[in-house]
């Protein structure tokens, strides 16, 4: 399920003013004093994901943005309603904005995909290193393979199941080039630190065929999102139509 955010900005600042750990604070004090009060402290898949806010440019005071928010838990997503519904102005990062809508919606599975946010992969976890495009060493198979087995876990955490899922999860695949490259490097500010955060694009996620047994999960990583640091706004999926 799906939360389409119109927020309408009240100055004029440039667009790396609002990053990905300013939108996730938004988001975890929306929750406080309801059941996910306490989500942001369990050291588990929390199960939603945010798109990059968009379009991607530059706060023009009066010109809307726009923000997706999406989960498998419906109870999760009524609750953002809820509380944004009632809301008429917000802050982000000490600039205002006024919430001038908020939609509710659920989509049905498609089989092609493209991300509206990068995905990130561990390449070596203990290392903090992750999968780059560029890399000289970078293995498509690899990738598909991680991405296939995180999608997998989280399922199973999710629905207490094993998945069904013939062949790998996707059949043809395209990266997404941006100013010349696939790779995107985010800078996370928290607590007066800087963390670096590398993630891919890609303009063509696709599964040939899925079968009526394969929607649920199709469904489930087009509502929790791809790899890791989904509930930092990383692996956002949205569908082609």
């Amino acid at each position: 399920m799906r939360l389409k955010l119109s927020l309408t900005p009240k100055h004029d600042f440039s667009y790396n003013k609002i990053n990905k750990h300013t939108i996730q604070g938004f988001i975890y004090n929306l929750l406080k004093d309801t059941e996910f009060g306490e989500m942001h402290n369990q050291p588990r898949f929390k199960f939603w994901c945010f798109s990059d806010m968009f379009p991607p440019n530059d706060f023009v005071e009066g010109e809307d943005k726009y923000l997706l928010i999406s989960s498998p838990r419906e109870e999760f997503i009524n609750v953002l309603y809820e509380k944004l519904d009632n809301l008429g102005d917000i802050s982000l990062n000490n600039f205002k904005f006024e919430v001038s809508e908020v939609k509710k919606f659920d989509l049905k599975v498609k089989n092609k995909f493209i991300t509206g946010s990068p995905i990130v992969l561990y390449k070596d976890k203990d290392r903090g290193k992750f999968i780059k495009f560029y890399d000289d060493d970078f293995d498509l198979m690899f990738f598909i393979q991680r991405l296939q087995d995180n999608a997998i876990k989280k399922y199973k955490a999710f629905y207490g199941e094993e998945p069904v899922l013939n062949g790998f999860i996707f059949d043809r695949v395209a990266p997404r080039v941006r100013n010349g490259r696939v790779d995107v490097y985010v800078r996370i500010a928290k607590k007066g630190r800087e963390f670096l955060i590398i993630g891919t694009t890609w303009k063509l996620l696709e599964k040939i065929k899925i079968r009526k047994e394969e929607r649920k999960f199709y469904k489930f990583i087009m509502d929790c999102g791809l790899g890791e640091k989904n509930s930092l706004g990383f692996g956002f999926l949205n569908p082609i139509k």
